[in-house]
């Protein structure tokens, strides 16, 4: 009998409340005054972002949830970044809290946007249009009512300054783009699809996460621990930010083509978890990032079939930083076959995408792999490489840019290629010629196949595309051959001064032109007082002419 009583007593209550619930929803459209409504969100928005926001209309729905919905919502841009809208949004909602309806009050809850569209824009100064955003309101006084039908304000004071009465915003499959303007009229341009972000919050401290995707390249963002500090009425990009992003992508060739061009291609799987920092205006990031591998593809016609070669490093691992267009990579480790790189990598971002490597280091690298499997370079060589020192460039003209002092080690390896090191494969590969004139009984034979020589040394300072050494050194078993002068990296261009010793003197050449059509002066020592000069000129002549084909 009890149990029936309240059963019928809980049965009543929920009717009740059902009751209520239904009569709320019913008076819904006379408690909201949706003028009022449309006019408070204008103009709140345009205060908080200090840009002009407009929207078509406002309307009501009342099921499942009751919320105020704005169509066409558009906020203007900054004039000096052009004439399109920086945001613009089909539909919004806005939902109304259900308990205070049912006391006859209006409250906003959750904004759902659903598939906003924002354009963030970068001049070629580096500025951005979202710097010019504006400053939040300053607060209502504590406990100020709203006007009739306008919906409740916090309490003011220090927890709140400009804080709009929400729970929570939902952006629902946004897109994000982001245009870079550049020298004249070249433009970088990546797209941030699927974005879908929770902000939570009031007052000074937003808490944000979410994922999203970056295009080209299909790049997987996921945002996690995110905080946004507001700082009363400075610009809401002073406002601090702290969060985490990780990022994954089964092969970033698409998204590196954007920025660095077509060819070579990068690709390669990319895997790390950054932490946020900076402001909302000025952002950073930091962490570890891993590429596995790294491969560098292009086509290159001197290069037997297939002519299109790929490069490829198992393992890239950088801690890297953003910060101001630039991006550091301190250290950055990599790795191909036995030998070892690492470097201090920064590319700077603006007017054109600048790369400097700092403290290079370059520990057994075996060079077959890049200038005879991937370059088929006509000066190939093998052997392990050493190597320190630095280089930069612009990776737009990287071969006219290219600067840097270093020095190198090459250990024991063999000649392969005609043009080997600026000539040294030639003088040394003259066969009979240089057996006359060096008066020494060298088998022809030995030229016949790649020549093995013991070590090249030597230092270099690159200027502009222009390398000079003063004391590159071949050394065989044969014959040491010294080179001092210029070589244009980009244009083959010479201007070397080459001193063949073998045991039984030495021979000097002055070579000039370009790789592929070589002018040389021999200087005749004591060893070629029975040589006509102009006969020796002759026979290395022909030899750098064959090899230069």
């Amino acid at each position: 009998m009890n149990l029936a009583r309240w059963a019928k007593w809980a049965i009543g209550v929920v009717g009740a409340l059902v009751l209520l619930i239904v009569v709320a929803l019913i008076a819904v459209p006379y408690l909201v005054d949706t003028p009022r409504i449309q006019a408070y969100i204008a103009s709140t928005a345009t205060q908080t972002l200090g840009r002009p926001v407009k929207f078509a209309s406002v309307s009501l729905r009342v099921l499942p949830l009751p919320a105020v919905e704005l169509h066409d919502l558009d906020v203007a841009e900054d004039p000096k970044f052009g004439a399109t809208p920086f945001l613009k949004l089909k539909t919004g909602r806005i939902r109304l809290q259900l308990l205070p309806l049912l006391t006859g009050r209006v409250e906003l809850g959750d904004i759902v946007l659903d598939k906003p569209a924002v354009t963030v824009v970068q001049a070629a100064d580096g500025r951005l249009n979202i710097s010019t955003l504006g400053t939040t309101p300053p607060p209502k006084p504590a406990g100020e009512p709203g006007k009739p039908g306008e919906p409740s304000r916090p309490g003011g004071g220090p927890g709140a300054p400009g804080a709009i009465p929400i729970s929570r915003v939902l952006v629902d499959d946004g897109t994000l783009t982001y245009v870079a303007h550049g020298k004249g009229d070249a433009l970088t341009q990546y797209r941030v699809e699927g974005l879908n972000v929770t902000v939570t919050g009031a007052g000074t401290q937003l808490e944000f996460k979410g994922d999203a995707k970056v295009q080209p390249g299909a790049l997987s963002l996921k945002l996690s621990d995110g905080i946004v500090a507001l700082s009363g009425t400075r610009p809401l990009t002073d406002a601090s930010l702290r969060g985490k992003v990780g990022i994954e992508a089964k092969d970033i060739k698409d998204l590196t083509a954007v920025a660095a061009g077509p060819s070579p291609a990068l690709g390669g799987g990319i895997k790390g978890t950054l932490a946020l920092g900076g402001t909302l205006g000025a952002p950073t990031a930091a962490g570890d990032v891993q590429l596995s591998p790294l491969t560098v593809t292009q086509t290159n016609p001197q290069c037997p079939e297939p002519k299109r070669r790929t490069l490829t490093l198992p393992t890239v691992k950088l801690n890297v930083g953003w910060q101001e267009q630039r991006l550091i990579a301190h250290p950055l480790n990599a790795a191909l076959g036995d030998g070892t790189v690492t470097t201090q990598l920064t590319v700077t971002l603006g007017r054109g995408i600048h790369v400097q490597l700092a403290d290079l280091g370059i520990k057994a690298l075996p060079l077959e792999k890049v200038l005879v499997d991937y370059l088929c370079q006509g000066y190939a060589i093998t052997g392990p490489l050493d190597l320190t020192g630095t280089l930069a460039f612009d990776v737009n003209d990287m071969l006219n840019t290219l600067s840097g002092p270093g020095q190198m080690k090459i250990g024991r390896g063999k000649v392969v290629g005609p043009k080997a090191l600026a000539l040294i494969g030639s003088v040394v590969r003259v066969g009979s010629a240089i057996s006359s004139l060096l008066s020494a009984d060298l088998p022809t034979r030995m030229f016949d196949a790649p020549l093995e020589f013991d070590s090249i040394t030597g230092t270099y300072q690159i200027t502009h595309g222009v390398a000079t050494t003063k004391d590159l050194l071949y050394t065989s078993r044969v014959m040491k051959v010294l080179i001092a002068g210029d070589y244009g990296i980009a244009n083959g261009r010479l201007n070397l001064d080459m001193t063949v010793n073998h045991g039984r003197g030495e021979v000097k050449a002055k070579i000039t032109g370009t790789t592929s059509s070589p002018s040389v002066r021999v200087a005749p020592g004591t060893l070629l007082r029975d040589v006509d000069p102009g006969k020796a000129e002759k026979g290395i002549q022909d030899l750098l002419k064959r090899f230069g084909k």
